[in-house]
C-alpha cells in the first residue's frame, strides 16, 4: 500500500517571501512587533500604527524576525534621522522615533517588565522621568580603529550593527560637541603617524578640567610621531595621554598650564567632574566605568540621596560603588559610609576621590559581589543600601539582604529585566516598591536606565 507522508514545510522558501504586516508595539529593545500565523514577529525599525512589507529572516518556534522592506504607511511619530550613519552605525537605533515617543516607549516597556516579571506599578509609584538634551549629551565614548590594507588608511569609528566591522564616522551628533569635533582631524593626524598600523582604540572624554584623548598604542611610539601628537593637542588645545599593552599612561601634552587641578603620582593630568552642587570632585582613569551623560548623572545622584534621606547618624552601604559616583556625595550626610567595587583599580581611584574630597568617614572595599560575602568584613547591620550593578544585576548581592536589613534600598539599573528579576527577591524579603523612575541616559537608543525605590513593609 502506498504510504503518504505530509510534505515539510520549505522554510527557504517561507524566508523568501515577502509579507505585509502591520505593527501593533515595541518591544523593550526597540523593534517593531507584528503578528504572523499566531507567531509573534520582530521588526528592527517599524514603528508601532505602521503597515510594512518585510522578508523574515528567521523562524522559531514561538517567534519569528524580519528584514523591513519598506513602510507603505507612516506613524506621525517616525521622526528623520539626524546622523549621516544611522544605517550602519550600532550605535543609537531608535532615531527614527521622536523623542516624546521614545520616552512614552520606554516608560512603558519599564512598566511592562516589572508588572509582568516582579510587581505591579500601581498610580503613585512610577514618578516623571528624568530627561536631558536629546543630542550632544555624551562626554566620553571609545572609538575603534582599524587600518584598511587596500586603501592603505586608517579607520577611525564604531562598529557596525551586530558586527566586527567598523563604520568610519566624522561626526557623532549624541556626542558632546567638543568630542565630535575632533574626530575628523583626529582620523587625519593618525594616518600621518608611522605607527598607524598598529594603533588601538582612541578614547574622548569631556570633562570639567578639558578635553582629554587617550590613544592605546601596541608600541612605543617613534619621535617624530609623538610630536606630530603634541602638535595636533597643542592646536586643538586638548589633554593628550597614551596608554600602553600594559594600561601605562604617559602624558604628551596637558593643555594649560601651571596645573589648575589633581595630579596622580605618577605627574598624569586625569578627567573629573563635580557632583553635589560643586563640593565633591571626582576623578577617573581611562577604562574606569562612569556615566556618559553628564546632567542625568547630576540628577540622578541627586534623586538618590533624596529617596534615601540620609540622616549624620546613619551608616550607609553603597554596593558596585565604581570610583564614588554616589558614595562621596552620600558622605557629605551620613555618618558612615562603605563603598564595595569589583574592580581594584576603581578601588584605588575611590579611596584617592576621598582622600582628595577630606572626606573621613567613607571606606572602600575590593570584593568579587557575585561571591560568597560571608566573610566580607564590611558585610553587616546597615540603615540604607543602593545598588548600582552592571547589566547582569545585583541578584547574588541581595541574598545577603537578611544580614544587611537595610530600611530602604535604592536600586539604579541599567537593565529593566534584571531589575525586575532582582525585585522578586526584595519582594520576598520584606520590601515594597515605592517609587519607579524611568532615566533617559541614552537618547536615540533603545536604552532605558531606571531608579527603584523599595522600602520595608
Amino acid at each position: 500500500m502506498a504510504q503518504f507522508f505530509k510534505a515539510k514545510p520549505n522554510k527557504t522558501k517561507q524566508l523568501s517571501a515577502k509579507l505585509s504586516l502591520t505593527v501593533t508595539q515595541l518591544d523593550h529593545l526597540g523593534a517593531g512587533i507584528a503578528q504572523h500565523n499566531g507567531k509573534v514577529v520582530f521588526i528592527p525599525g517599524a514603528l508601532p500604527g505602521e503597515k510594512v512589507t518585510v522578508q523574515l529572516t528567521e523562524q522559531k518556534k514561538k517567534y519569528a524576525k524580519a528584514k523591513l522592506i519598506s513602510i507603505d504607511e507612516k506613524t506621525p511619530n517616525r521622526a528623520k534621522a539626524k546622523c549621516p550613519h544611522y544605517q550602519q552605525c550600532g550605535g543609537c537605533d531608535l532615531q527614527h522615533l521622536s523623542i516624546d515617543a521614545q520616552r512614552q516607549h520606554k516608560q512603558a516597556a519599564l512598566t511592562n517588565l516589572m508588572s509582568k516579571l516582579a510587581v505591579d506599578v500601581k498610580d503613585g509609584i512610577l514618578t516623571e522621568p528624568v530627561v536631558s538634551e536629546d543630542w550632544h549629551y555624551r562626554r566620553r565614548a571609545r572609538l575603534a580603529t582599524l587600518f584598511n590594507k587596500k586603501s592603505k588608511m586608517l579607520e577611525l569609528g564604531f562598529r557596525a550593527a551586530n558586527s566586527n566591522n567598523i563604520v568610519q564616522i566624522k561626526q557623532c551628533d549624541v556626542l558632546a560637541k567638543s568630542l565630535s569635533n575632533l574626530i575628523t582631524p583626529f582620523t587625519a593626524l593618525l594616518n600621518q603617524l608611522h605607527a598607524k598600523t598598529t594603533l588601538g582604540h582612541v578614547e574622548l572624554t569631556e570633562a570639567e578640567n578639558g578635553v582629554f584623548a587617550v590613544l592605546r598604542i601596541t608600541k612605543a611610539l617613534k619621535e617624530s610621531d609623538s610630536q606630530l601628537l603634541i602638535e595636533f593637542a597643542k592646536a586643538q588645545k586638548i589633554h593628550l595621554l597614551t596608554q600602553d599593552n600594559e594600561g601605562q599612561l604617559q602624558s604628551l601634552f596637558v593643555a594649560d598650564e601651571p596645573p589648575a587641578d589633581v595630579i596622580t603620582e605618577n605627574h598624569i593630568r586625569l578627567p573629573f567632574y563635580r557632583l553635589a552642587e560643586g563640593q565633591v570632585q571626582c576623578q577617573f582613569s581611562p577604562g574606569n566605568f562612569v556615566q556618559v551623560n553628564a546632567d542625568i548623572n547630576q540628577k540622578m545622584v541627586a534623586q538618590a540621596i533624596e529617596w534615601l534621606a540620609p540622616k549624620k547618624n546613619e551608616r550607609i552601604l553603597d554596593l558596585f560603588c565604581g570610583v564614588g559616583n554616589f558614595s562621596l556625595p552620600l558622605a557629605l550626610q551620613a555618618a558612615d559610609v562603605v563603598g564595595v567595587e569589583g574592580v581594584p583599580e576603581m578601588v584605588a581611584q575611590a579611596n584617592q576621590n576621598a582622600k582628595e574630597n577630606q572626606l573621613n568617614n567613607i571606606h572602600f572595599y575590593h570584593a568579587d559581589l557575585s561571591a560568597d560575602l560571608s566573610e566580607a568584613s564590611w558585610l553587616g547591620q546597615i540603615d540604607k543600601l543602593l545598588l548600582d550593578p552592571a547589566r547582569a544585576g545585583a541578584y547574588e548581592s541581595l541574598q545577603w539582604l537578611s544580614k544587611m536589613k537595610p530600611a530602604k534600598v535604592v536600586y539604579v539599573s541599567c537593565n529593566p529585566a534584571s531589575l525586575a528579576r532582582d525585585s522578586q527577591v526584595l519582594i520576598e524579603q520584606g520590601y515594597q516598591l515605592s517609587k519607579l523612575t524611568m532615566l533617559d541616559m541614552f537618547p536615540q537608543t533603545h536604552h532605558i536606565e531606571a531608579m527603584a525605590l523599595f522600602e520595608t513593609r
